[in-house]
């Protein structure tokens, strides 16, 4: 009989209840579309490359911040802890799987009165003549299994290896969004220190412009009217000034703290005005398909649903009746000595078997719970993926708007280049005055001031871009 009993188990063990996940399809996922509908013509539908996609910008600077951030930043180092925690869950609940040993030692020293023992034999057994008082000595080894009946161990370790995915996917979502900050803010700081270096030119030739203009005021060849229009344009500039220094500085500390620096740590470093990086003449953007496989946020919600499918099997399972085994090995007696005696070798073996079968609905109520938990990230695995297109079909339509917004920057900027050049001639000819003439600089600037800050929205619009296609993770690429 008991040699049926271990394979009795073993065939029972096979069974395993709760629903087996079929993937996210089984939860009415949304098929994505063939291409994006707002794609431009500046996008190839060729696969972009995951990792370092800043390298594309080619600023040297750009990439040594970015490798800083990865390596320093705060929230990489949470994320790569929970992976490590999700990793240990994962061992430990394989370890679960297995039988449990021990060994132990022990000694017992007992007095109780009022408690007969076992008359005079029991006290000259205890070596202390009294039958009220005990000595017991113990050496031994015991072992227990818990027999996976229903699969509620194996469950556990199919929800622990989706936790695990998910932990992986939130290091990749975190590179995605600390990579994306990093260059908006240093494309922010750029402009600001670009919009500032041309601002101050102009308030230059606006301070010359008042100078010449009160000059001519002063040989009455000109109004007051004149003198304080010119005055009200120098404050004007003067004051939009302030609020561009005070917004560079904080992108220098927001840099500074994304790669785990104290703010004014990268204040030397970044103290040259650069330009803002230019993104390629073509960006690669893949297909949606290849897009909800890439994004970090994506395969979280699919690993979540994973997840809570195979916890319904750890709810079902503890519905059903658990089988334990315990075994134990010792040696031991009333002397110290027994513990090395073989003749007093003891062996106990206790199968146990528990089944909360009448628990007034408690169990039923868990698999319920497990199902709305599962049908729950169904559900934001759809909206995970709605979200996703939606976010990169706007990135497209966005970067394209800015890119002809620039392209007309740039012929307002050429005009106003063309027009400062004429002036300078006439008045090089005498055909023109010196205030027309920096006034026709003034302009100049203005246009190419109004170049730059279209020039840094179209390269923010891009580095949007890359999130959006939830670029910025993994390796590398070797150099």
């Amino acid at each position: 009989m008991r040699t049926l009993i271990l394979p009795s188990l073993v065939l029972l063990s096979a069974c395993t209840v709760g629903p087996n996940y079929q993937g996210p399809e089984s939860a009415g996922a949304v098929a994505p579309p063939a291409k994006f509908v707002r794609a431009q013509p500046e996008t190839v539908a060729a696969q972009p490359v995951v990792a370092s996609w800043w390298t594309g910008l080619r600023d040297p600077m750009l990439d040594h911040l970015e490798a800083r951030a990865l390596a320093g930043n705060p929230n990489i180092a949470v994320a790569e802890a929970r992976l490590r925690q999700a990793r240990a869950g994962l061992r430990l609940e394989r370890a679960n799987q297995l039988p449990n040993a021990n060994a132990q030692a022990m000694g017992v020293f007992a007095r109780l009165p009022g408690i007969d023992l076992g008359g005079a034999e029991a006290g000259a057994q205890g070596g202390g003549g009294d039958s009220e008082s005990l000595q017991f000595y113990n050496l031994g080894f015991d072992a227990s299994w818990e027999v996976d009946l229903f699969g509620l161990r194996r469950r556990g370790v199919e929800a622990a290896r989706a936790s695990l995915g998910r932990a992986e996917a939130g290091v990749a979502d975190v590179q995605v969004s600390l990579t994306a900050e990093v260059a908006q803010a240093y494309v922010a700081l750029r402009d600001r220190q670009q919009r500032l270096a041309l601002g101050q030119a102009t308030a230059e030739r606006q301070r010359r412009m008042l100078a010449l203009t009160q000059e001519r005021y002063g040989a009455g060849t000109t109004s007051a009217l004149e003198v304080e229009r010119l005055r009200t344009q120098l404050e004007q500039t003067d004051a939009t000034l302030v609020p561009l220094t005070a917004e560079r500085d904080a992108y220098l500390n927001a840099l500074a703290i994304l790669v785990g620096e104290a703010p004014g740590a990268l204040d030397t470093m970044l103290a040259t005005p650069g330009r803002v990086p230019l993104p390629p003449a073509e960006v690669a953007v893949g297909d949606p398909a290849a897009l909800l496989q890439r994004r970090p946020d994506i395969r979280a919600a699919e690993r979540q649903l994973a997840q809570s499918n195979a916890r319904i099997g750890v709810a079902e399972a503890q519905r059903f009746p658990q089988i334990s085994l315990m075994g134990m090995l010792g040696l031991g007696g009333t002397d110290p000595g027994d513990v090395f005696d073989t003749g007093n070798l003891f062996t106990l073996g206790m199968p146990r078997l528990s089944w909360n079968f009448l628990d007034f609905g408690r169990n039923a109520a868990r698999v319920e719970q497990a199902k709305g938990v599962r049908d729950e990230a169904a559900a934001q695995y759809r909206a995970s993926v709605l979200t996703a297109l939606r976010d990169a079909e706007d990135a497209l339509s966005r970067y394209g708007a800015r890119r002809r917004t620039v392209a007309s920057a740039a012929r307002t900027k050429a005009s106003a280049d063309r027009a400062a050049a004429l002036q300078q001639q006439r008045y090089a000819a005498g055909a023109a005055t010196l205030i027309d003439t920096l006034d026709a600089e003034r302009q100049r600037l203005s246009a190419e001031q109004s170049l730059a800050q279209a020039t840094a929205a179209m390269t923010s619009d891009f580095i949007a871009l890359q999130k959006a296609l939830g670029l910025g993770w993994g390796p590398a690429p070797a150099s």
